[in-house]
């Protein structure tokens, strides 16, 4: 018995290495708040756009300009990120969502708030998040060491996707009592202990530009990386395809909630909850996972998953069914995408980290803006539990055919071997 809890223990001990680093431990929290701020405004914003205008169309508009400067914005934000130090970039973007999510809780106080006012704030919004996340993400692999590198991203992606746990569950009974304006002051207090908490990070960050080469070519250079890289580009475009079609179901979910379930707005709000709390359970596990073969088999058995739990969610005709599904669902995702992400943070350079990571923003934010829209304005003319279905579908057939790729069947089997990459580094 003594040896079962020693070992258990030192499993969860294990599962916590990176949080021993201080600077390390101030970015995590950081990441906390802003999720928690990012997910109970995806729940609030999409229910009052729903309660506005009665139209999944809409609900996928304001969904798709939330999430549409990942495409538009990030690639110069990811030359940000390698050019300025990443921590004073996190800090003013911070900033702007403090600003952004006064003013929105402002109109809806007043009783002024109309649908076109929550597309041009959701834009400030996701722009100011599209601008943070390639910082963030070049910023984490400066604080920990490199043995530890998946640990601090499985960490990183816990505190990320079981956001979608604590933010919709601290505005359920603010939705219930003081409406959507108390949801949005919450989530400016959520930015706010992110803006403190990067402050006080130490550890100074910058990339490398390239002050021979134009402002074109620096800016493009984490692009002609990504392609000319077989590894980073297999992942990427697999990571792209999992978003659009497993990922990209918040435009959905109030129909399903309403409609199939009869929950309206608390529905929604739980449905992300167990979202988050599978996906939760998922990274915390892969923070003690260290082995590249185990890697890589979770990688395909964690995508072949996230095909799969769409289809059970469209075929669910109660709470408690849909809560599990959404929660295995949250589990397979947050998973693949922990793996996906370490993998790329692995193979690329510090120098151009910032850069790369807004390529791979700009793949998987520019799919599920397009998606999101796409299922909002299919949802108009078809059941939204059947548009999940067929996106589900659908990707398990892209697993499928990624078994037949040799660089994604090579990292299925024996998981990624990043030693070259560690020496050229």
């Amino acid at each position: 018995m003594a040896d079962g809890v020693a070992r258990r223990r030192e499993g969860w001990s294990r599962a916590l290495t990176a949080l021993s680093y201080r600077d390390y431990r101030l970015l995590w929290t950081t990441s906390i708040a802003a999720g928690a701020a990012a997910w109970a405004l995806i729940v609030a914003r999409g229910w009052l756009v729903y309660d506005l205008s009665d139209s999944n169309l809409w609900v996928g508009l304001v969904t798709f300009t939330a999430m549409a400067p990942r495409a538009l914005v990030t690639p110069f934000t990811g030359y940000l990120s390698d050019r300025f130090d990443r921590r004073s970039v996190i800090v003013s973007m911070f900033g702007v969502n403090v600003a952004h999510n006064l003013v929105l809780a402002l109109l809806v106080l007043t009783g002024n708030v109309e649908v076109w006012h929550l597309v041009v704030l959701s834009f400030i919004n996701g722009s100011a998040r599209a601008a943070g996340m390639p910082a963030s993400q070049a910023l984490t692999p400066n604080l920990v060491p490199r043995r530890l590198l998946l640990n601090a991203i499985a960490l990183g992606q816990a505190a990320n996707h079981g956001s979608r746990l604590l933010g919709p569950a601290a505005i359920v009974p603010l939705m219930a009592t003081t409406g959507a304006e108390g949801a949005f002051f919450l989530c400016t207090g959520f930015y706010l202990v992110g803006f403190i908490q990067t402050l006080r990070i130490r550890t100074a960050s910058t990339g490398q530009i390239d002050r021979r080469q134009n402002f074109v070519s620096n800016l493009t250079a984490g692009l002609v990386y990504t392609y000319r890289t077989p590894n980073l580009r297999a992942i990427v475009l697999l990571a792209m395809f999992h978003c659009g079609l497993t990922m990209s179901f918040e435009s959905l979910l109030p129909e399903l909630s309403r409609q199939r379930l009869n929950a309206e707005g608390p529905g929604f709000s739980y449905l992300m909850m167990a979202i988050g709390a599978g996906a939760l359970v998922s990274a915390v596990f892969l923070a003690g996972v260290r082995n590249e073969a185990t890697k890589g088999r979770l990688f395909l058995g964690l995508g072949v998953m996230s095909g799969l739990l769409p289809v059970l969610l469209g075929i669910s005709t109660s709470m408690p069914l849909a809560l599990l599904a959404t929660a295995v669902m949250g589990a397979s995702q947050a998973g693949f995408m922990t793996l996906t992400h370490t993998m790329i943070q692995a193979i690329t350079p510090d120098g151009i980290r910032g850069r790369v990571a807004a390529v791979y923003s700009v793949h998987i934010g520019g799919m599920m803006a397009s998606a999101n829209l796409i299922n909002g304005g299919v949802a108009e003319w078809i059941d939204a539990p059947l548009v999940l279905m067929v996106g589900g579908f659908l990707f398990i057939l892209v697993m499928v055919a990624s078994w037949r790729g040799a660089v994604l069947r090579r990292i299925y089997v024996r998981g990624l071997r990043i030693e070259a990459v560690a020496a050229a580094d």
